[in-house]
């Protein structure tokens, strides 16, 4: 770069080239074969330590903050001449600094237009918080849209309610608009308007449909309880949201899973409290009389009588006395079914109906199931892999930090191990349908990808043994169900072994200005461990730890897919031992035990930089647990008729 030329980093409306070209007298190109004199060229970029704001929902402001970056452009070898109309364009209340930003092909030095927070306080005042400005801003205007739309003038209880209904039944519309907010421009009224004028869903179709009257009632007792939990959680994070956005370690986490945690630990302490809610409302309301939004009005009304600010400061308090935070993201699926396997296996007969609540979750987008739930990732599951089906059979599924399923849109749940045993131990004991499995996983470095190694069987077993399943047939004899009733063993196009998969999830939603695909550094890479079976009496929290140790000191691969045992006759052989074993467990040796919690112990050590993220005691009780549970199974195997 020559000194009468500079690179210059853009992350507001200048990344629309038009408005580049019309204010600097240059264009920017991401296409290498396009640049001359007065075509720059541009790619994606990030700069660290700095978030976007719109605090005046037109321009937008970099600001200082800590575990933050902005997404945008750098474009190369900018005129100085072009930097000086820009300069103008911007005016006075940016600075232009010299910044270093991230792309694809390492650290680069560039300008960038900049704010101070002392800035925007000073022109914006109380509307100006660098977490939560954007939202605010985005919810306060939609808050807007239902007062105009809902009862126009008329500010009586009955019409605040109705408002707060329909946001219910409109909550992913909303939240992917403010989703959208953060990769966009500022989105106007016109859009809010178009995007959020629908009518309310209805379930009067259900009403004439013999079929699904015997679960009806059902349904909309999950309805009313669905919507406390949903007017619980949001109450709280109203009137406490400044104490449980500083709970959260990082933006990169899902921002409710906190306040989810609370309102569940609420809700399921004063189960008897929630039933009689339930019960009085299916009373006073009867079938075909009523539509889906009188059920979602009632369960908003109920829930402002449920609300005690008092103890939900001494829950919070409680479990900010109790995280846990490390440093590897953390993420779960809970997958729950009257019908355990049955409810997606192939030789299921659908001409029988032996989920007598909710019919294999047949009715779940009837009821708008899929928008009331989002807050816990909440789909049906049928293990095609398809997702644009209006009624399908299969696994109600939760996953904290699922934002949007059509659009895999995700964060993480956590960095917290106890808060997420608590979140699966509290979602299950919630909704009151049979735990069946449980998916862990937990985000890669760039440094180990492609560096993944398959582990050892005897690893495997440990695992197993933790979380397998490990019960006792008919005959009295033990076995690892979760292999043995071939739950993780597929068959599509080959036999292979569901153990634990590397996927990528991504955060970023919208398409880039100047090409048709996310930037590399919107999308991670985790690790999923899916071997594990779901038991509402079961504690998680140690084996979190287990596999977070191994992710850092072995870096496990895929484990066992088609294509490993097409190419490796040991790992076949490993497949065939595996199912042995799990037909007819053995005892794991004591060398091997202590291999396994020594490469965990190693693992949980070097978390951060070769140093631990945990205090010491509370790693030492993880593996004093590990070693125990491994024990236990040994001891079971050993007398398996013991009571």
């Amino acid at each position: 770069m020559s000194e009468s030329k500079v690179n210059l980093f853009i992350y507001g409306s200048l990344r629309d080239p038009n408005i580049f070209e019309s204010v600097s007298g240059s264009s920017i190109t991401i296409n290498p074969k396009k640049i001359s004199a007065y075509t720059c060229f541009a790619e994606p970029a990030f700069l660290a330590g700095h978030k976007k704001l719109s605090p005046d929902g037109v321009y937008y402001y970099a600001v200082k903050s800590k575990d933050a970056k902005i997404e945008g452009f750098i474009a190369y070898d900018l005129p100085c001449s072009a930097l000086r109309e820009i300069d103008k364009y911007e005016g006075k209340r940016y600075t232009r600094e010299t910044v270093k930003v991230h792309t694809a092909n390492g650290t680069v030095k560039a300008q960038a237009y900049l704010v101070s927070r002392e800035s925007m306080q000073k022109h914006f005042g109380d509307r100006f918080h660098v977490n939560l400005i954007h939202e605010l801003w985005l919810r306060k205007r939609i808050q807007q849209f239902f007062q105009k739309h809902t009862r126009p003038g008329e500010y009586s209880n009955d019409a605040e309610i109705e408002r707060r209904a329909r946001r219910e039944l409109l909550a992913t519309t909303e939240r992917d608009l403010v989703i959208s907010h953060f990769k966009t421009d500022p989105i106007s009224d016109y859009y809010i308007e178009h995007e959020l004028d629908r009518p309310s869903p209805s379930i009067k179709h259900l009403y004439d449909d013999e079929k699904a009257m015997p679960y009806i009632e059902n349904y909309l007792a999950l309805i009313i309880k669905q919507v406390l939990l949903n007017q619980l959680e949001e109450r709280m994070r109203t009137r406490y949201r400044y104490k449980i956005e500083h709970m959260v370690t990082s933006e990169r986490y899902f921002k409710r899973s906190v306040s989810i945690l609370t309102a569940l630990k609420i809700l399921n302490l004063n189960v008897s409290s929630v039933d009689l809610i339930v019960k009085k409302g299916l009373q006073t309301m009867p079938q075909r009389n009523f539509d889906l939004i009188d059920y979602v009005k009632y369960a908003v009304k109920a829930a402002d009588n449920f609300f005690d600010p008092r103890i939900t400061w001494s829950h919070l308090e409680q479990i900010h006395a109790n995280l846990q935070p490390g440093l590897i993201p953390l993420g779960a699926e809970i997958e729950l079914s009257n019908l355990g396997r049955a409810a997606v296996s192939q030789k299921k007969d659908d001409s029988k109906t032996p989920d007598s609540t909710y019919d294999d979750f047949r009715y779940f987008k009837d009821f708008n199931l899929d928008i009331l739930t989002w807050k816990l990732g909440g789909l049906i599951d049928d293990h095609t892999g398809e997702t644009n089906l209006f009624r399908r059979l299969g696994f109600f599924e939760l996953a904290p930090g699922r934002l949007n399923i059509a659009a895999e849109i995700s964060r993480p749940a956590t960095n917290d191990p106890w808060l997420l045993n608590q979140l699966i131990h509290e979602i299950v004991s919630f909704y009151g349908v049979k735990p069946h499995s449980l998916h862990l996983s937990f985000q890669l470095t760039r440094k180990q990808i492609g560096k993944q190694k398959i582990l050892p069987i005897s690893f495997v077993k440990c695992l197993l043994a933790l979380g397998g399943g490990l019960q006792q047939k008919q005959n009295g004899k033990l076995w690892v169900s979760r292999i043995q009733q071939q739950e993780i063993m597929q068959y599509h196009i080959g036999e292979e072994l569901a153990f634990a998969k590397t996927s990528k999830k991504r955060w970023y939603l919208g398409d880039s200005q100047f090409a048709d695909r996310a930037p590399k550094h919107t999308i991670n890479h985790i690790q999923q461990y899916k071997f594990i079976r779901l038991d509402e009496r079961a504690s998680y929290e140690s084996l979190i730890l287990c596999l977070k140790g191994l992710q850092t000191a072995y870096n496990p691969a895929d484990y066992l897919t088609i294509d490993q045992l097409n190419k490796h006759k040991q790992l076949r052989d490993d497949l065939q031992e595996l199912k042995e074993w799990a037909a007819n467990p053995q005892q794991l040796r004591t060398q091997t035990i202590g291999r396994f919690l020594n490469t965990v112990r190693i693992g949980l050590l070097n978390e951060v930089h070769r140093r631990p993220a945990h205090k010491l005691h509370y790693i030492d009780w993880a593996l004093s647990t590990l070693d125990v549970q491994l024990r236990m199974f040994n001891k079971k195997i050993a007398k398996p008729f013991s009571p």
